[in-house]
């Protein structure tokens, strides 16, 4: 569904994405590792098209992303939804509006389908009915996360784009949400790329794995295949050592 080709993209003079090719088929959750501030951001929004490359081409479904402007990007942008690294929820909305926020922005949902739909989200997210109620600065940091991901699926979408799914969770609510991404793939079917620096909970989730290093893609394959890369830059990230992440 989403080849990447030839990618560049430079700021002020510096190299950040240097010839990026990927491929992230149709229905599979494709995971991007490699260590902050490669680029794996920058990647996402050249995907979305809020980041014009320098030369290069994102195809979705071969239709170039990067020559669309106006009414055919935005059109283009109805098939994504986006779990950012923060969950972006409103602070001034409850959690029950923030959920339908997109539907009520993009569609004309009778408002009793609206109130059905985001109680089946939250339902899926194992958060209880009351949970609605409350405003974000009264959650926790996974249950932001669960409610994002609500928001993200609320509209169905075929593509979701996830940056830093579980930055800043403790370890079992990592799992939980590599857990709600595999069921809500597994119920939805939807093509999923995925940033990430967790390891090795991200393998739990991946059909496939990239590492991002230095601008290119040095690795991709299965996640038992990059498990057992022979390239000892993949190797290192993998085992979190030192000399690598000051590399």
């Amino acid at each position: 569904m989403i080849r990447i080709i030839d990618l560049y993209k430079s700021f002020n003079g510096q190299a950040v994405l240097d010839g990026i090719n990927l491929e992230m088929p149709t229905g599979k959750i494709t995971v991007v590792i490699g260590k902050s501030g490669v680029g794996k951001s920058v990647l996402l929004k050249h995907i979305i098209g809020l980041l014009r490359p320098d030369r290069g081409q994102v195809l979705i479904d071969d239709v170039d992303v990067t020559q669309l402007r106006g009414r055919k990007l935005q059109e283009l942008r109805r098939r994504f939804a986006v779990l950012f690294q923060g969950g972006a929820l409103f602070d001034s909305l409850n959690v029950f509006e923030n959920v339908a926020f997109p539907l009520k922005e993009k569609t004309k949902l009778p408002e009793a389908e609206i109130t059905r739909r985001v109680h089946e989200r939250l339902d899926q997210m194992n958060l209880s009915p009351e949970v609605a109620f409350k405003f974000p600065d009264e959650l926790s940091g996974g249950m932001k996360k669960r409610v994002a991901l609500a928001r993200a699926m609320i509209q169905e979408p075929e593509i979701i784009l996830f940056d830093e799914p579980v930055t800043g969770l403790d370890p079992p609510m990592s799992n939980t949400v590599f857990h709600l991404i595999n069921k809500t793939h597994d119920d939805s079917g939807y093509t999923a790329l995925v940033v990430a620096h967790d390891l090795p909970e991200v393998f739990q989730v991946a059909d496939y794995v990239a590492m991002l290093h230095h601008g290119r893609i040095i690795a991709y394959g299965t996640p038992e295949e990059i498990q057992h890369h022979q390239d000892p830059k993949v190797q290192s990230f993998i085992k979190g050592e030192v000399d690598f992440l000051e590399d």
